[in-house]
């Protein structure tokens, strides 16, 4: 990406190299691939230096937009403080009712915005299910013609629904954001190698 920057201001973002005019002048698009940067910056062509480090993970932080400025050498673009996602979910409150923000079919108290626990609960309950559908046929043909489920079979169930009690608990116990995320945070040891994340996960059949 590059900006055009007239008196020390940029005036307009180029995301697509292309022939342009600067001043009384038509550039065709090939000085972009063949002109040197002081070149380009002589006419007031700047390539964008991207500044990711305030940039976080999008699912558990609302990130800001790209801001841009120009310090007299070089442009960049970089972001704000990233909010943390609320863990919790938010309600249409009465001030939403007094501004006419309420749906016709919500009242005050209802639920406006699922917070994170609801969504991460939400997302494990279909992986448990999704788990437990691979041997969902024992439970079936145990209903339609009383064949014994086998003992592995109950016992890996079992195993699933209690570590899936286990980590909902978690998520719903973590004090904030941030915790929320830790939960699901893989590390490596000082030997490089990958360690479990503290939220665990399901059991499986292979396991």
């Amino acid at each position: 990406m590059y900006a055009i920057v007239t008196d020390n201001e940029i005036t307009k973002l180029i995301t697509n190299p292309k022939s342009m005019v600067i001043g009384d002048v038509r550039y065709p698009a090939k000085i972009f691939s063949v002109w040197s940067a002081s070149e380009l910056n002589a006419i007031g062509i700047y390539e964008v230096v991207f500044d990711n480090s305030n940039k976080k993970d999008e699912k558990w932080y609302i990130n800001t937009n790209q801001s841009y400025d120009f310090d007299g050498n070089e442009v960049t673009s970089s972001y704000g403080t990233a909010t943390p996602k609320a863990h919790a979910d938010s309600l249409w409150t009465q001030a939403d009712s007094d501004d006419g923000d309420l749906p016709d079919d919500k009242e005050v108290g209802d639920v406006k915005t699922r917070g994170l626990k609801y969504n991460l609960i939400k997302d494990l309950k279909i992986t448990v299910a999704n788990e437990l559908s691979k041997t969902d046929w024992y439970i079936t043909r145990n209903t339609e013609k009383e064949t014994a489920i086998p003992s592995a079979i109950s016992t890996h169930r079992n195993a699933v629904r209690t570590k899936q009690a286990e980590m909902e608990t978690a998520i719903t116990n973590a004090s904030d954001t941030p915790a929320l995320e830790t939960l699901y945070t893989y590390t490596t040891d000082s030997d490089g190698v990958q360690q479990p994340r503290p939220l665990g996960e399901l059991p499986t059949l292979e396991s």
